[in-house]
């Protein structure tokens, strides 16, 4: 056996899935890699790393790490990067094999089913699902021309011939609808109406979300009818970078202190609990947060509303507020509803999608809820995926 196929066994036995060991097992993830990935590295940022500047085994050892490794920072693939990338965010990567396999066992996929996959990226899990299901079984999506591209001849060189669409995955691909499954390897702020209208009746939708305020769930949608589905969110916690339309748009300067002055008893460093930012960005889908020391700050771009919360010097912390909208108001008053409730996981909530709106509700479709941004309004100005 060779090194490359005793790795892909051992990591396959790792993950531990029985429905796709034989494709851990038979899928070479090196094939996907490319000639280089980007390591990142606290003290020079994004860190290109050559398969040239490496043995064969240091390469295949990294490629069958279970790990994420990222191959686009910023439209700059990693074997065209010639210095470290100190600031910028990653735009494509082959996300860990675990977290994978993860996400193609939420979707229930299963032989004799035809998949949609929206974000082709590097072309791996496509060719997993190929491996299994057969190439005919599965269309796979991606914007990116470059990494579209890319993603073609590595396919192809691990012997697989797929449905491969280079398009705005938003948008789906009609032309081999319907699918039985739909799953997305990009997180969504909202569940685009196309992908509701080209998944069969009784087909399923898996798709992590992803908000502004930077609040995750990993929604698993059953589709009702033409343009509806509902469910409930997974326990899974994952994260997948933004489809770039859905990523919040740039901030300006923050101005702390600004505007009315008031008092709140609900700590702010709550919002560090992942449910607790989901909740948050409930109640303020418009908004951006980040933490200046101890204060936290949330902007509305749109609006220009503001809200900061600092310690106050007699115990509780002090809110100020501005603009049209009453932000920490109203993440005030959704997270006691959460904690009313008991706190749930997102687990405790789901979302039901129809043709008018998008809602979030908690514990039950007739519970407290929320209504997602309108589809257009959820596209922001930063590209395609």
């Amino acid at each position: 056996m060779s090194l490359a196929a005793k790795l892909r066994h051992e990591l396959a036995a790792t993950i531990g899935s029985p429905g796709w060991r034989t494709a851990l097992e038979t899928v070479p993830r090196e094939v996907f890699l490319g000639q280089a990935v980007y390591r990142y590295e606290p003290e020079r940022g994004w860190v290109p790393v050559r398969r040239s500047e490496m043995s064969t085994e240091d390469w295949l050892h990294l490629a069958y790490t279970d790990e994420t490794w990222v191959t686009q920072i910023a439209g700059v693939l990693a074997e065209d990067a010639t210095d470290p990338v100190l600031i910028s965010r990653p735009t494509s990567s082959s996300t860990l094999p675990g977290l994978v396999v993860r996400m193609l066992d939420a979707a229930e996929i299963g032989e004799g089913e035809k998949i949609m996959e929206i974000g082709t990226g590097t072309g791996y899990s496509t060719a997993l699902m190929c491996c299994r299901l057969g190439d005919d079984a599965v269309t796979s999506v991606e914007f990116d021309p470059v990494i579209a591209a890319r993603a073609k001849a590595a396919i192809a060189e691990a012997g697989y011939m797929p449905m491969l669409v280079q398009g705005d995955g938003l948008l789906g691909y009609e032309a081999d609808a319907p699918y039985d499954r739909l799953i997305a390897t990009c997180a969504v702020r909202t569940i685009p109406p196309a992908w509701v209208r080209q998944v069969r009746q009784g087909g399923t939708i898996t798709a992590p979300m992803l908000g502004w305020t930077g609040g995750v769930a990993f929604a698993h949608l059953h589709v009702t009818d033409v343009g509806t589905a509902s469910g409930r969110f997974l326990s899974d916690d994952v994260y997948f970078m933004p489809a770039r339309p859905h990523a919040a748009p740039p901030l300006d300067t923050i101005q702390l202190g600004i505007g009315d002055a008031s008092e709140t008893q609900v700590d702010p460093s709550l919002l560090k609990n992942d449910t607790a930012l989901f909740v948050a960005q409930l109640a303020a889908p418009q908004a951006q947060h980040a933490w200046a020391g101890d204060i936290l700050t949330l902007d509305d771009t749109e609006t220009g509303s503001h809200a900061d919360v600092r310690p106050a010097l007699d115990g509780g912390w002090v809110v100020h507020q501005d603009g049209p909208i009453r932000i920490w108001d109203a993440i005030e008053k959704a997270i006691a509803m959460w904690q009313e409730a008991g706190s749930p996981h997102q687990s405790g909530f789901g979302l039901t999608v129809t043709r008018e709106s998008q809602r979030v509700w908690l514990g039950e479709p007739d519970g407290p809820r929320w209504e997602l941004p309108s589809y257009r309004s959820s596209l922001s100005t930063t590209g395609r995926t």
